[in-house]
């Protein structure tokens, strides 16, 4: 399965601009590094400091690609935690379409 998500993110990735920081998704304790400080966005399992952490579960992430679960609700209702860049996080639309 984070096989599947890690594929996801590089394929959206590599089509959205680069974000401008380097974000860490912690799903379910697997870590995905997105780093878009460069040219583009580069997406590895890396377990790094990111400017922005989001931590959240698998079935949670996949609901918010499908489009049911509104991202902002996933947020209020502790489903979803962000710490760090909050400015940089919302750059993530881009890359979960």
């Amino acid at each position: 399965m984070m096989d599947a998500i890690v594929e996801k993110f590089k394929e959206q990735g590599a089509n959205a601009e680069p974000i401008g920081g380097t974000i860490k998704f912690v799903l379910d304790d697997n870590p995905v590094y997105i780093d878009g400080t460069g040219e583009e966005n580069v997406v590895s399992q890396d377990d790094k400091d990111a400017d922005a952490t989001i931590t959240t579960t698998i079935e949670t992430l996949t609901k918010l690609t499908k489009g049911e679960l509104n991202p902002m609700m996933a947020v209020m209702g502790g489903k979803i935690k962000i710490k760090g860049d909050m400015g940089l996080a919302m750059k993530l639309q881009s890359l979960l379409k």
